[in-house]
């Protein structure tokens, strides 16, 4: 197959003409999308990503062209290079995905700790590097390593550390790493129901959950991943760094861009010591609050830099570890404009409403800590939720009579409503803005044609069969048909139905937002209120209707996220058929090991409120809470008439949001209305009810900076760097994250406090007011 280097120059108009645009997110409907032509542009293509400047980058005057379009981002940030050559399934592949697959999971599931996908990919490429040069083969460079060339020999060790073996083993490890949610379950029954499944019903829940919404995902790949408008952007700083770490590796430019990797990751990880342990005030500084320390207002508003204290209004964050994408912010570095614009619309208007609900009273607001996801009963003492419940641990009317129903902080309140107001205006929004070329993309699929350079390269490998998704699922629901009714979970047949159709049905929708905006509407509060109306005063149920609405879905948006990271990078599909198949299994398997011995050794901390700096229940605790609240309560306090019947409503409210956006861009299309990100802009509603907020404004600041400014006016450099900076920073502040847990924060058992001085003081870091 012809590298990219041997192909002519052209800068089609189609390049120019393309219909999504990455910057703006939207479809202008004037244009029709020429898919043969933006196939063409592939084989047009001259040089490498790495290389400095290509005809393809420049406009008619000879000036580099600023990133506007989802071909741009196909043929301009992602190489179209491939070597079918190159192996994958290699000793390397197999040592390092599955130890890292144990690593990821094991430490997740004991430490809590959050090991990323950017984390394992730097990790894997030390790693593979120093297997290069260790392990015996023909393409090991030393002379007593090096051996005959022969099948078993290459298996071990063929030559450099190459990409297909890197993309592998970060999916492989990923996969693993990320925490399944039949753990809650299990660790739930047994911490607070006295259940105690056995270990065949436990693993074979955990492998039907896992693998059916995997199954759910390949079947609806050839519109959710293959096409050119899905470019996932948080996947561009990942892509974009194995294209920086294994191609162009003789191009002086491709080394200052590894160069520039590394001074930026290493200078990330030195200064995060500061703000998350030397210094906590540089997480949130506020004149405000510097100016006024004794104002309850002046906290709610201004403060931000302590877990539900305060809004952050135009704080200055300086710790990445909450600006950078790890900590809970979309990533201003990459997410587009048009998503963070809307995003940070609806954040003025969050700090709005909280304000003006908490300052009216609105739903006994005063009574409860401004910020806060707890229940509460209404003189404002933690609601005790075991009390409302019998001995079967379902709800006795008798019991909550005497209780009362529970209340929320009106925070949570208004944040519940904009979650329900997002999944509303997701569906709208996916049918009138995205709904004819999803469906012109299937109608090519299955004439065969081929929409995307990428997948235009990808020909050369032979694609899973749609029998094995279909096998997959068949096999994941026979699992959990059996599973639901082994384990005494209370959810009826007919019930895992309804929420298997639920998560196929919102797929398509949440993966067209995620994959076009960055931005993934969350269904969960949906799937739990239609649990707690088909089967109410179960919380059992309710947690099984959640493993298998929600959990189902999410799985197959992972999945679909790293399908599109394989064809990027030109991993062949069965590869990443297996690792994440495999990746899935392992994960599951440890997790549920890990904590079969975790609750036996640790039960009594595990039932404390407050747990110990190593181990805490904090996280099962929560995911029985919302359990009751929804499955106990869910019919009685938002059914029609009751307290907050106003949330599930706002679902139906959610579909007309993207209506007058469209009417309007009809009407005046220089208006810009088809910019805005409807479901974002309902779900930043309730966008600060929980955690440190201190990072808003600076995020906001560098995404105008980053998406605004260096792409339309430094659009050279923000092709060649701007990307791979997103990576450095993100992956040197969560290196720094995980050696500080285990060295000073707890991981190792024993915490190291820093003395407390002028930037660590007592109290709120900022110097904010104390209110909880």
């Amino acid at each position: 197959m012809a590298s990219v280097e041997e192909q002519k120059p052209s800068v089609p108009e189609a390049q120019r003409d393309s219909k999504v645009s990455y910057s703006d997110e939207k479809l202008d409907e004037k244009k029709e999308i020429d898919e043969k032509n933006e196939v063409e542009i592939a084989e047009s293509v001259k040089g490498g990503v790495y290389e400095d400047v290509r005809d393809i980058d420049l406009d008619e005057f000879g000036k580099e062209r600023p990133i506007e379009t989802d071909t741009d981002v196909a043929t301009r940030l992602i190489s179209l290079e491939d070597d079918p050559t190159l192996p994958a399934f290699t000793f390397r592949m197999w040592f390092l995905g599955v130890g890292l697959s144990c690593f990821g999971a094991v430490l997740g599931q004991i430490f809590t700790v959050f090991v990323s996908q950017l984390f394992i990919q730097i990790i894997a490429y030390i790693l593979g590097r120093v297997l290069e040069e260790l392990v015996p083969g023909p393409g090991n460079e030393h002379p007593k390593l090096k051996t005959a060339d022969n099948k078993f020999w290459r298996f071990m060790n063929p030559g450099p550390f190459n990409i297909k073996e890197h993309v592998a083993i970060t999916i492989f490890a990923s996969t693993a790493a990320d925490s399944a949610l039949a753990i809650s379950i299990f660790a739930a029954d047994d911490l607070f129901y006295n259940i105690q499944p056995n270990a065949a019903v436990g693993i074979f829940t955990l492998i039907g959950s896992q693998l059916m919404g995997y199954g759910i995902g390949g079947l609806m790949r050839s519109f959710l991943v293959y096409p050119t408008y899905i470019v996932f952007p948080n996947l561009l700083p990942t892509v974009q760094l194995f294209d920086a770490l294994h191609r162009g590796k003789k191009i002086f430019l491709q080394k200052k861009r590894v160069r520039f990797f590394w001074i930026i990751f290493v200078a990330i990880f030195v200064w995060e010591w500061f703000p998350e342990y030397i210094a906590p005030t540089l997480t949130g500084i506020s004149i405000f609050c510097l100016a006024n320390r004794n104002s309850p207002w002046f906290t709610r508003i201004f403060g931000g830099a302590a877990g539900n204290e305060g809004l952050g209004a135009f704080a200055l964050c300086l710790d990445w570890n909450y600006v950078g994408s790890g900590g809970g912010s979309m990533g201003a570095l990459f997410t587009p404009l048009s998503t963070q614009l809307s995003l940070y619309c609806g954040t003025a208007l969050c700090m709005i409403t909280f304000c003006a609900c908490f300052a009216m009273n609105v739903w006994n607001g005063q009574n409860f800590p401004f910020l806060s996801q707890q229940l509460f009963y209404e003189n404002g003492t933690r609601y005790n939720q075991l009390l409302i419940l019998d001995e079967n641990f379902r709800l006795d009317p008798a019991r909550l009579a005497e209780q009362g129903l529970p209340w929320f902080a009106s925070s949570q309140v208004v944040a519940k409503i904009g979650h329900s107001l997002a999944i509303g205006s997701t569906v709208t929004h996916v049918f009138i803005w995205y709904g004819k070329e999803i469906i012109e993309v299937i109608k090519k699929y299955r004439r065969g044609e081929t929409y995307d350079p990428h997948l235009e390269k990808m020909a050369v490998y032979r694609e899973v069969p749609m029998w094995w998704y279909i096998a997959m699922f068949l096999g994941s629901f026979t699992m959990a048909m059996a599973t639901i009714y082994s384990a005494k979970s209370g959810l009826p047949w007919w019930g895992l139905i309804v929420a298997i159709i639920i998560s196929s049905v919102f797929l398509p929708f949440v993966i067209t937002v995620y994959a076009i905006t960055g931005f993934s509407p969350n269904i969960q509060p949906l799937v739990q209120m239609l649990g707690a109306c088909m089967v109410p005063g179960n919380p059992q149920a309710n947690m099984y209707f959640t493993l298998y609405g929600y959990n189902t879905l999410d799985q197959a948006r992972g999945l679909i996220r790293d399908l599109k990271m394989g064809q990027y990078t030109k991993l062949p599909p069965r590869v990443t058929f297996t690792v994440q198949s495999l990746g899935a299994i392992i994960g599951g398997l440890l997790n549920y090991v890990i904590m079969k011995v975790i609750i036996s050794a640790q039960r009594d901390i595990l039932l404390q409120v407050q747990g110990t700096n190593i181990w805490s229940g904090q996280q099962v605790q929560t995911f029985n809470s919302n359990a009751i609240s929804w499955g106990a309560l869910g019919n009685i306090l938002y059914a029609p008439g009751g307290r907050y019947t106003i949330i599930p409503f706002a679902i139906l409210i959610g579909l007309a949001v993207p209506i007058p956006f469209w009417l309007i861009h009809k009407k005046w299309p220089k208006a810009k209305a088809d910019k805005v990100v409807t479901p974002i802009l309902c779900w930043t509603i309730g966008y600060l009810s929980v955690g440190i907020n201190s990072s808003v404004f600076t995020t906001f600041m560098l995404a105008v900076f980053s998406q605004y400014y260096l792409r339309k006016f430094r659009p050279r450099w923000f092709r060649k760097y701007n990307f791979l900076m997103s990576a450095a920073l993100d992956g040197g502040t969560q290196v720094m994250v995980f050696v500080f847990t285990f060295a000073v924060g707890g991981g190792s058992g024993k915490v190291t406090d820093m003395p407390f001085w002028a930037l660590n003081p007592r109290g709120n870091p900022d110097y904010c007011m104390r209110l909880t």
